[in-house]
């Protein structure tokens, strides 16, 4: 499914397409976005909390500050359904609120197909930063701390800018 040199995503790589549903079973691509830089939130939906403050402090930046053109930019949520004890209409209910909170779309990852690919953090949160050609810019596994917001905010910037 996706090209990766020992099934492990880099800075630097170039990601391949994927395919997973939202909760009305309709198949996103990352095509939905062509032309935008995109932020994918890789998270096992009992964690769903932990990078809140980043998800919190972009959205500052899309709709207070304007420093990120909401126009190039687009964050979305994909739940790694998998690594929840939870069931899958509980995961879809929770990945419900978070479309509304942030104005996104979530996805799921029935079978942990895109954590395998990319080695992602299992029970975890992932950020995976990615330009308009689809190479891998930032990748955060874990909470990230406070004080790497503003890079994060800031690499989203540059990307923008070039």
């Amino acid at each position: 499914m996706l090209s990766l040199s020992f099934g492990q995503l880099r800075v630097g790589d170039k990601v391949s397409e994927w395919t997973f549903p939202d909760s009305d079973e309709k198949l996103f691509t990352m095509k939905e976005w062509d032309g935008m830089i995109l932020q994918i939130n890789y998270v096992d939906p009992d964690e769903s909390e932990m990078n809140e403050h980043v998800n919190d402090a972009i959205k500052v930046a899309l709709d207070v500050d304007k420093t990120i053109d909401r126009d190039s930019f687009k964050g979305i949520g994909i739940a790694d359904c998998a690594s929840s004890w939870k069931p899958d209409f509980a995961i879809q209910l929770i990945g419900g609120a978070k479309a509304k909170k942030f104005d996104t779309t979530v996805l799921f990852d029935y079978d942990a197909k895109l954590r395998n690919s990319w080695n992602l953090k299992e029970d975890s949160y992932n950020i995976i930063i990615l330009d308009k050609n689809r190479i891998c810019r930032g990748l955060y596994k874990g909470r990230v701390p406070d004080s790497e917001i503003d890079d994060i905010i800031q690499l989203i910037i540059d990307i923008q800018n070039k």
